[in-house]
């Protein structure tokens, strides 16, 4: 080889390793009474576990993001008790982001597709049928599978349910493992906490968060909307060190006295 080349070997592996070595992680944090964004946190205040060992977190970067947003409606037989929400939700769309509609009972319709028309978002969830049992897991995963083609900001499904499951044909694991393929985040919003525990392993895995409407009620007599939505544009951006490609099994946590919501997914 060129003795010029070897010499400079050196210096071209110090510019690129440090660009190679590092693995970017989104992540959500919220209140879990309030339901409110967490913005001023640390790469000091995070810890990230892969599969129980310890990743070093470099630095942590708050985001605020523009969305492309699909409204996931209960509209199975107890979807009535969450309709009046939707309302509220389409309200907080801001110029640039777009939002569509898809209602689920027993399959997932797809019944208004992304607009920036509030006029057209609310007459479509106005149109609705209720009825049939909610298979949530299978809307999901339809969802993310075809709902986002040709969008362009931070893909978010919000899960508009009354917090029932049926039985779905697709499990927790693959709607998770597609929602990361895809580069989907999950936020769930919910009234029962029947399924409390699949709404938040679907949230945590995805860089999401999830929201009863019965315990926003109580910290506030404001309409959740523009709470959730702050949750939605929020999140910080973790580099990790180490290019090594993130398991299933991925937990952070912040060192925070208060009881914090986080959430995590790796970043293609």
């Amino acid at each position: 080889m060129n003795p010029r080349i070897l010499a400079s070997l050196p210096l071209l592996l110090g510019l690129v390793s440090p660009l190679a070595a590092s693995t970017k992680l989104l992540v959500t944090v919220v209140e879990q009474k309030s339901g409110r964004p967490v913005t001023d946190l640390k790469a000091d205040e995070f810890t990230v576990l892969d599969d129980k060992t310890p990743r070093t977190v470099e630095s942590a970067t708050y985001e605020n993001s523009v969305l492309d947003v699909v409204l996931l409606l209960d509209t199975s037989l107890v979807g009535p008790i969450v309709q009046p929400m939707a309302d509220n939700l389409i309200a907080q769309l801001q110029p640039k982001e777009q939002m569509a509609l898809v209602s689920f009972h027993s399959s997932a319709d797809l019944i208004q597709d992304f607009t920036s028309s509030k006029e057209l978002l609310r007459r479509a969830t106005g149109q609705v049928k209720y009825g049939n049992t909610p298979h949530v897991l299978d809307a999901l995963f339809a969802t993310i599978d075809g709902g986002f083609q040709n969008t362009t900001f931070r893909r978010v499904v919000l899960l508009l349910t009354a917090g029932v499951e049926g039985n779905s044909r697709v499990n927790e694991k693959e709607t998770i493992h597609l929602a990361r393929r895809n580069g989907v985040s999950i936020f769930v919003v919910y009234v029962v906490g029947y399924e409390k525990w699949m709404f938040e392993t679907l949230a945590r895995q995805t860089g999401g968060a999830l929201f009863n409407l019965k315990d926003m009620k109580k910290t506030s007599p404001e309409m959740p909307g523009p709470r959730i939505f702050d949750v939605l544009r929020s999140h910080y951006t973790l580099t990790l060190a180490g290019n090594l490609t993130l398991g299933e099994k991925l937990k952070v946590e912040t060192r925070r006295p208060e009881k914090l919501f986080a959430s995590a997914s790796p970043v293609e």
